[in-house]
């Protein structure tokens, strides 16, 4: 599970270079398909764990399901290229396989059952944390790096300031166009 979240939080890093882009056919195709992709899957492992039967069953399918979901999930944030959409992504992905948890721990029962558990909780509630500590990280990053690159076309403009006329025209149309303003 922690490789998945990983693969996520992978995802997530593009943002903090600032790789937002719009969405393309291509993008809305590869969406399509990995969508597609999962739903065969999904029936596949589903008819795989009809042959099961009992707990063993239970957990097949919510496995399966996991699988879907953190298929769909990911072609989606890819699609969206948003960090909302990827932070999303990955609370679905760590509840799909809290559920996947919940169905191994059913097979216990007393308190071996108690911890295992609470030790899916845990594991769900850190995977939440780091999700959102995530989105908040690279927000800070986004905005310091904003904050940066206004100062130093304040900084531009003011050395802009010693020349005069055209010069002058000129010396801020290339502040303006080196920072995006």
């Amino acid at each position: 599970m922690r490789a998945h979240l990983a693969i996520a939080l992978l995802c997530s890093g593009a943002w903090m270079t600032g790789l937002a882009q719009a969405a393309t056919p291509e993008a809305k195709l590869a969406y399509n398909e990995a969508r597609d992709r999962a739903a065969l899957e999904y029936k596949t492992s589903r008819a795989k764990c009809g042959l099961i039967t009992g707990n063993p069953k239970d957990v097949c399918l919510a496995e399966a399901q996991a699988a879907r979901v953190h298929t769909d999930e990911e072609a989606q944030a890819h699609y969206k290229n948003t960090l909302k959409a990827y932070t999303q992504a990955r609370l679905r992905i760590a509840s799909a396989y809290f559920d996947v948890d919940k169905a191994k721990c059913s097979a216990l029962t007393g308190n071996n059952k108690d911890v295992c558990l609470q030790q899916a909780r845990a594991t769900l509630v850190a995977a939440q944390a780091d999700a959102r500590a995530d989105k908040k990280t690279i927000e800070a990053r986004n905005d310091a790096r904003d904050d940066k690159r206004t100062a130093e076309y304040k900084v531009a403009l003011e050395k802009c300031d010693a020349f005069a006329g055209a010069a002058k025209d000129g010396c801020v149309t290339a502040a303006k166009n080196q920072y995006g303003k």
